[in-house]
């Protein structure tokens, strides 16, 4: 089990295996004084989410293949909420018992995914470095020597000793990235607000996106893909826009790359980066020097300016009655919050929209801009010789992305010739996280390394994870929930794989549906009726090409048609309806909660 992927662990469960078997044998073999993990899931708390995950494939008529993320474990950085741990943003004093599920927590379990645990991170999320946390300092997987990087130091070190397929980090300023480059794992920063982040301790608010570490590009995504959605109890959630970017970039891309590149002298830093470019062209990218400088001029008002008011802002309650209980380089950081005025702020927030302007320009001609994802690999003693200079040298090609809106993946860029693995990072506008993930997997192809720390992963997995479509992607594809015959398993959900549909999740609709047995349909049917006095009745959504889209209503046939179903999140999709007239004398089966389960009660008749 160390060492697999999302596809090791669907291979196994295909063949068989059984979480309540797996999942145990794992968590029995973390070792208890780990420094990356916070706090670990027991084995009574695991035996509870194996009762849960049982339920969850009972309501889908036992289709494993229905819960794309069935039985992964997966770590989770403790500032995000999960049920039944304490959420300690590496604070102990701060420390408090989480009630329920971050949104994006609950989009992962509803897929299968299991929390093994909470992971240690720079406290409260500030810092890249991964020596800020009384929990311990995160070790490099490579070299213990050297830092982790951060903030998301533990998840960051989890999955590069393959002890978890994927973890959630945060990232404000390179907290997914920079410690992604540093393990040789992927660190996937997607656009903001494109995962919500209700049931997250904000850094800077306005700045925040929870992000993906993974040993492949092709997990990250597809756990991305899992996680978004509309997030009601996050305001700066946001949907895929109705005009998406292009899915991928061309097969030969022109990307932009800095002039001048600042290494602080780290020579073998500079080489793994001249050859990680080389590798670039003879891939067929176009490598296009720019000046960066004012990416520089941004990356500076992060810290500089008046954004650290928000770390401020999300804990004042607490650093204003208990500021001793912080770690010294992290408080004095905060605290800076309030030299500060609204007038900075205004005046801040203008030079920015005017250097975003000139930024916007470095991309206009080119597919993506390539940094090193950190120029430097610092050693623990020197961090905490000098913990803000250095920490600030990690950030140089990182703290500008999310002020400027962008989305970013860090990837593996092969080892540096004194062993120690170095990143890149490919950045793009807003909405182009699908292109720079499709082609971070050519990249991966191409560079074909093994991921994360020495001798974990032998080789790449041969077959990629079960495919997790975009949500909501208008342009390309449609999201369709069906209800009945067309389910997995089902005897026409041939009608939605021949089209190329892939299936996104299973969830349920609002409790204002009901579910009636047709009679005399031909394989049986069910109609689907909206109503006031109604029940929660499970579906599946699955993604079909729009281009697929008319051939598949063309084969619906009356009284069911195709209309707008409501969600239990609240989201309206397209999906299966029925005309009033067939329910007349339609048998009502809502007490069953879905056709799987009333089809099992007729498999004794």
């Amino acid at each position: 089990m160390i060492g697999w992927t999302l596809a090791d662990w669907q291979a196994a469960y295909r063949s068989g295996a059984d979480p309540a078997d797996l999942l145990p044998r794992l968590l029995d073999a973390l070792p208890g004084d780990d420094p990356a993990w916070i706090s670990l899931c027991d084995q009574g708390m695991l035996a509870e989410n194996l009762r849960a995950l049982a339920g969850l494939l009972a309501s889908a008529g036992g289709q494993r293949s229905a819960l794309l993320l069935y039985g992964v474990p997966f770590a989770v950085k403790d500032n995000i909420d999960v049920a039944g741990f304490a959420t300690t943003a590496a604070c102990p004093d701060f420390a408090y018992s989480a009630t329920q599920n971050a949104h994006v927590i609950d989009r992962l379990v509803a897929a299968g995914a299991i929390v093994i645990g909470k992971t240690n991170l720079d406290q409260f999320a500030t810092g890249l470095s991964g020596t800020r946390s009384p929990y311990g300092v995160v070790p490099n997987s490579f070299d213990p020597d050297y830092v982790s990087g951060g903030s998301s130091s533990g998840s960051a070190s989890v999955v590069a000793r393959g002890l978890v397929p994927f973890a959630l980090g945060t990232d404000t300023a390179g907290s997914g990235r920079v410690p992604a480059g540093l393990n040789n794992i992927v660190g996937l920063k997607p656009t903001r607000g494109r995962l919500g982040c209700s049931g997250v301790l904000p850094a800077c608010r306005s700045l925040d996106c929870v992000s993906i570490l993974a040993l492949n590009i092709e997990d990250a995504n597809a756990v991305c893909r899992i996680a978004e959605g509309p997030d009601e109890g996050d305001f700066l959630s946001r949907r895929w826009p109705v005009q998406a970017p292009p899915a991928r970039l061309q097969m030969t891309p022109r990307m932009a790359v800095p002039q001048r590149t600042e290494f602080f002298g780290d020579e073998v830093a500079e080489d793994a980066y001249k050859a990680a470019l080389a590798r670039l062209e003879a891939a067929g990218v176009k490598c296009v020097p720019v000046d960066t400088a004012v990416l520089d001029d941004i990356a500076a008002m992060l810290y500089e300016g008046p954004w650290v008011a928000e770390r401020y802002a999300a804990i004042k309650p607490f650093i204003e009655t208990s500021a001793s209980a912080l770690h010294p380089v992290v408080r004095d950081i905060i605290m800076g919050a309030r030299g500060h005025s609204a007038v900075d702020t205004f005046r801040a927030q203008y030079r920015l929209a005017a250097l975003a302007r000139q930024a916007s320009a470095l991309l206009a001609d080119v597919a993506a801009l390539v940094v090193p994802t950190a120029p430097v690999h610092v050693r623990i003693a020197d961090m905490l010789d000098a913990p803000v200079a250095l920490n600030t040298r990690l950030g140089r090609y990182t703290n500008f992305v999310n002020l400027l809106d962008w989305c970013a993946v860090s990837m593996p860029a092969g080892l540096r010739s004194d062993g120690l693995p170095f990143g890149l990072t490919f950045i793009a506008p807003a909405w182009h996280d699908e292109a720079l993930c499709e082609f971070a997997g050519r990249w991966q192809r191409h560079l074909d390394i093994s991921p994360g720390a020495p001798g974990v992963c032998a080789t790449r997995p041969a077959t990629p994870p079960a495919p997790a479509p975009a949500h909501g992607k208008a342009g390309e594809h449609i999201e369709l929930a069906v209800v009945g015959a067309h389910l997995s398993g089902m005897p026409l959900n041939h009608q939605l794989t021949d089209r190329q549909a892939q299936l996104v999740t299973q969830t349920t609709t609002s409790a204002r549906y009901r579910l009636f047995a047709l009679p005399d349909t031909q394989p049986p049917k069910p109609g689907l009726q909206r109503c006031d006095d109604g029940h929660q009745i499970v579906v599946e959504v699955w993604s079909i090409p729009v281009a697929m889209f008319g051939a598949f209503v063309a084969e619906v046939p009356p009284p069911l048609g195709i209309g707008n179903v409501e969600l239990s999140d609240g989201r309206w999709v397209k999906g299966f309806i029925c005309e009033s007239y067939a329910l007349k004398n339609a048998r009502d089966i809502s007490d069953h909660g879905g056709w799987r389960a009333y089809v099992s009660t007729l498999s004794g008749k």
